[in-house]
């Protein structure tokens, strides 16, 4: 969130910004800051200094150039980078707020944000962790709304009133033994309604979503818990160790135990 004129630069592209808008990069791509008419490139990102930080760091450059105030935040969000989340989304989202009026919960929550930085009071910390998942879901949801012409994708998907009810059953009960039926009955929709119209949207059947969405959550938890691969294994749907490790080295190319130790999540 910039406070006066900037732009960034991203694959040797600028984008202007100017005050009060809003830049989300979900997979975290690297990118350049600027502002005046020099042509420094700033590295915000590479110029933080190491963790762990006792508070928000703060990064002062004096070029000659006017005065640019930018406020930056992370998220860690797991989900995205589930496959079907990645194809949908791009690196880089815009978001002008210059108009919107105060009365927007978007700029009423960046103002927020902006105030519990500057006057920083006892619990702020957990204040502006919520804020900023907030406005962060606030900015997606804006991004989806935008595309909501797409016929296509996980975007479309969800907007179906059938499929986004399949969708919604296997992300809430993942590790539940699904069927065909089960699923199809659930969705309102016939067998091989359910599989074609699916299949026409996200490239591959329920039952295959179903499987490489149970071995995307075992990756997580393999590199954020501290459990055993035979209950991990369970979870995913796998009765044996065996099974399981087969169908994790052949989805993330390398075998479940030797993935933990690598911490290859990302």
């Amino acid at each position: 969130m910039p406070q006066g004129p900037c732009w960034l630069e991203l694959d040797g592209e600028r984008t202007t910004l100017e005050t009060g808008d809003i830049v989300a990069f979900p997979f975290g791509t690297p990118h350049m800051l600027g502002a005046g008419n020099g042509e420094r490139l700033l590295d915000p990102g590479g110029d933080l200094p190491s963790k762990p930080w006792n508070a928000g760091p703060i990064l002062r450059y004096d070029d000659g150039a006017p005065q640019v105030r930018l406020l930056c935040g992370y998220i860690q969000c797991e989900a995205m980078d589930f496959a079907p989340f990645r194809q949908v989304l791009p690196r880089f989202i815009h978001v002008r707020t210059n108009g919107l009026g105060a009365t927007d919960w978007l700029v009423a929550a960046t103002a927020q944000i902006i105030v519990e930085v500057d006057r920083p009071e006892r619990g702020g910390s957990s204040i502006l962790e919520r804020l900023t998942e907030v406005a962060f879901l606030e900015v997606l949801r804006r991004e989806f709304l935008r595309r909501e012409n797409a016929t296509s994708g996980w975007l479309a998907a969800i907007r179906n009133p059938g499929i986004g009810r399949c969708l919604g059953l296997l992300h809430d009960h993942p590790a539940r033994d699904w069927t065909l039926e089960e699923l199809a009955r659930a969705s309102g929709l016939s067998r091989s309604a359910l599989c074609g119209h699916f299949t026409a949207m996200l490239g591959t059947s329920p039952i295959r979503y179903l499987r490489d969405w149970r071995l995307y959550l075992a990756s997580v938890q393999l590199r954020l818990m501290d459990r055993t691969l035979s209950a991990i294994a369970l979870d995913a749907g796998y009765g044996s160790e065996a099974a399981f490790n087969r169908a994790f080295a052949r989805r993330f190319g390398k075998p479940p135990a030797e993935w933990r130790r690598s911490g290859s999540a990302r």
